[in-house]
């Protein structure tokens, strides 16, 4: 096996590794003991020369070293075979009767940097250190070989690319596709497209709560806030509520979501707008003086994009939640439930549920919290890896 220029860390900086978290900042190495060359494979070892693994070198990002293996390794194409079929295994025993799902979650599936979706018998890919860029021919090679797809498409159109030196990219890079796909998430069709659409495609990350949440849908008047393709609305409208009204900004979104209702014969449940959701939720929540606002839903659904990148906009970002949840508490009928949901990794769990409850106490309500949720299995969460670990969720039944 070839040799690695070694990485050695400064004293106190090796535990982070050893347990498990795969990321060397700049700030942690004491010294390289040659020049290493950005996307190649390094040691890192301690201060005491013990070895703690090998990853990919990039001078040019904050994250210096991503680690792959705490031992050294051929990163060839049968290593990422036996990674990608690893992690396909955990799909295979946690959502069994998937057909479409994230298969690869960087961090989370121990390939730091990689992000692979499969959405029916097409993939879709994200890259995002340098190391998996110029290893990108054996990614596609392994993936090929594993689910032999009708396409693959790129979709590293993400401006973190920027921070490892690299140009946005997105197109196929394997097979063929026109045209958008239909993807099918428990049991409802969805059609999506793979080139264009949100992240790779679609929120696979919330396939497990779309169903959690729809059990509150039966005989309900429902609001679906921040709906994109129609994932919370359609599933409650297939699980027995008597209307859906959905909202997003995107007038593409919506015109998609309609298309995705018909599709699933529940049109004639089943209404969108394409609008601002903080300008639609203040219009419906304005009275005049003296005037009381009678609420309209018996189920609402938040489920709003990150409204914060980065620990300096979290003050922001709780203002906007907070805003968004004190107009709906106004719209919600007593005894009904507000499922929201936060994908900022900033603003950890009781945060978020603090927010909420500032929200209820502005508006003089009682809440009764009746489920928790995370992101589906294919999002797997390493704890020793926080960054893993960034959706979370409340259903709040409202008592008064």
């Amino acid at each position: 096996m070839e040799s690695f220029p070694t990485v050695i860390l400064k004293p106190g900086e090796a535990d982070r590794i050893v347990a498990g978290h795969p990321w060397v900042y700049h700030g942690s190495i004491l010294r390289t003991t040659a020049q290493a060359g950005d996307g190649e494979l390094v040691q890192v070892k301690d201060h005491r020369q013990r070895l703690l693994g090998i990853g990919f070198y990039n001078s040019k990002s904050k994250i210096n070293v991503r680690v792959l293996a705490p031992e050294r390794v051929e990163i060839d194409q049968g290593f990422f075979e036996q990674r990608i079929r690893a992690a396909l295994a955990v799909r295979q025993r946690h959502i069994p009767n998937a057909t479409s799902f994230r298969v690869v979650n960087a961090e989370g599936d121990f390939l730091s940097g990689l992000i692979v979706d499969k959405y029916e018998d097409v993939i879709a890919i994200q890259i995002s250190s340098l190391g998996m860029e110029k290893r990108k021919e054996k990614i596609v090679a392994a993936l090929q070989n594993i689910f032999s797809p009708r396409a693959i498409v790129e979709r590293s159109d993400i401006a973190s690319r920027k921070f490892e030196g690299m140009e946005e990219a997105n197109g196929v890079i394997a097979g063929e596709l026109d045209g958008q796909v239909t993807v099918t998430l428990n049991g409802l069709k969805f059609q999506t497209n793979i080139l264009g659409g949100h992240k790779t495609g679609m929120y696979l990350d919330q396939q497990t709560s779309y169903l959690a949440v729809a059990q509150f849908a039966k005989n309900a008047q429902v609001l679906d806030c921040f709906s994109f393709l129609g994932g919370f609305g359609l599933h409650a409208a297939r699980a027995g509520a008597s209307h859906v009204h959905m909202l997003d900004q995107s007038a593409d979104a919506v015109a998609a979501s309609l298309r995705n209702a018909e599709t699933n014969n529940v049109k004639a449940i089943v209404s969108a707008e394409a609008v601002n959701v903080f300008d639609w939720l203040k219009a419906n929540t304005i009275t005049k003086p003296h005037e009381k606002l009678l609420p309209k839903f018996d189920l609402i659904v938040l489920d709003p994009p990150s409204f914060t990148r980065n620990r300096a906009s979290v003050p922001d970002a709780l203002r906007g939640y907070k805003e968004i949840h004190v107009r709906a508490l106004k719209l919600l009928k007593p005894g009904g439930t507000l499922a929201t949901f936060c994908c900022s990794h900033h603003v950890h769990s009781p945060l978020f549920q603090d927010t909420i409850l500032s929200a209820a106490y502005d508006t003089r309500k009682v809440l009764r919290r009746v489920a928790t949720y995370s992101q589906s299995p294919d999002h797997p969460i390493i704890p020793m890896i926080p960054e893993t670990e960034y959706l979370k969720g409340f259903a709040f039944e409202l008592v008064r």
